[in-house]
């Protein structure tokens, strides 16, 4: 049932910067692309009636992650409790600056809530990348000192950076300038994704000049990710092992490069959404990739003297992991229907709905 639980969890995260990651991405375009009042309106009418239903995914990962891996939970929470009080604050801002931006007609008022939103969007972006650079990483579990854990053995704490930037330095910041190269990854890459979404959800005069910003994004993409390909052994000496132990997970890198290579062509796309369907792939192929590099860690030790968190040694007991199966199945009908008839309502291109009018 770890197994099964794993998976699970892995795809919601994946639904998540999936679907929240189009959001963050517009939020991106809308602070540095985004010129003219109509091309704001044609953003916020892309995002509006989904931004809300689609951050709900990140709020079931943390109940799978409390249900079935409460180890991994009561550590994670704990040892990144800077960043995810940070990321806290920042869903919050981003979303009082899509409420409120339409309430007051003022020009200063909406430049406030304007920039509220799209940095807001942009750092998301930025810590999430971060915080999957994080798990690749590994963190100092037992907050281990001259060989002598101080903390419990699964149990650690993060400052946000450390002097020596490095990280490879025995007391680790969340911040580093490998967790900062996929900070930048994912930002980078969700702009690409939220461009896409816009593209596919709106007329907008924006569309050509974003499928320009797309083209040329791309090739920062591909130079990125050689990058942290090429420096991962740094971090991991054998960063493949999973890889040519278990064939079949090449699937997953394959999946990550069919949608980079598919972005390429953006500008001669025939349909709006073949675009966010490449940009989707990336996203899903990048970050299953990354969780199948380091299986069946979770959460790898830095140090010695403290053993890796795995799912197995991080699941709740079987009786209970069995049991929650029949409360998800429930939870997945619900949710299914709901994102059925809510993409069946709004579907098709958005820039009639007004979603700033009050």
């Amino acid at each position: 049932m770890e197994l099964f639980w794993y998976v699970v969890l892995v795809l919601m995260l994946a639904i998540y910067v999936i679907l929240d990651g189009y959001d963050f991405g517009a939020g991106i375009i809308h602070l540095f692309f985004a010129k003219t009042e109509k091309d704001k309106k044609a953003i916020t009418n892309a995002i509006g009636p989904f931004w809300d239903a689609n951050e709900v995914w990140l709020i079931a990962v943390g109940g799978v992650l409390f249900m079935a891996f409460p180890t991994l939970y009561a550590s994670s929470f704990s040892g990144f409790y800077l960043p995810l009080i940070i990321i806290l604050w920042l869903l919050i801002f981003r979303a009082i600056g899509l409420e409120l931006r339409g309430q007051i007609h003022n020009r200063m008022w909406e430049s406030i809530w304007d920039n509220a939103f799209g940095i807001s969007s942009l750092l998301l972006a930025l810590f999430f990348g971060v915080a999957l650079g994080n798990v690749v990483r590994g963190v100092n579990l037992g907050n281990v000192v001259d060989g002598v854990s101080t903390y419990e053995a699964h149990y650690f704490f993060l400052p946000l950076w450390n002097p020596s930037f490095s990280p490879l330095s025995e007391q680790l910041g969340i911040i580093d300038w490998f967790t900062l190269l996929l900070g930048i990854i994912g930002v980078v890459s969700l702009t690409i994704h939220g461009a896409n979404w816009i593209i596919f959800k709106t007329n907008s005069d924006l569309n050509e000049k974003l499928k320009r910003v797309i083209f040329r994004l791309n090739f920062v993409l591909l130079g990125l990710v050689i990058i942290s390909i090429l420096i991962w052994h740094i971090i991991e000496p054998k960063p493949f092992r999973n890889y040519f132990h278990k064939p079949l997970l090449w699937f997953f890198p394959m999946i990550m490069f069919i949608g980079l290579a598919g972005l390429f062509r953006i500008k001669s796309l025939k349909k709006d959404g073949t675009g966010f369907i490449f940009s989707s792939l990336f996203l899903f192929g990048g970050l299953t990739s990354t969780v199948a590099s380091i299986f069946p860690k979770v959460l790898p030790s830095t140090n010695n003297v403290n053993p890796d968190l795995t799912l197995y040694n991080v699941a709740a007991d079987s009786y209970g992991l069995t049991v929650s199966v029949y409360w998800f199945s429930v939870a997945v009908a619900l949710v299914a229907i709901y994102m059925f008839v809510q993409y069946k309502v709004f579907k098709g291109k958005m820039d009639d709905e007004e979603y700033e009018e009050h």
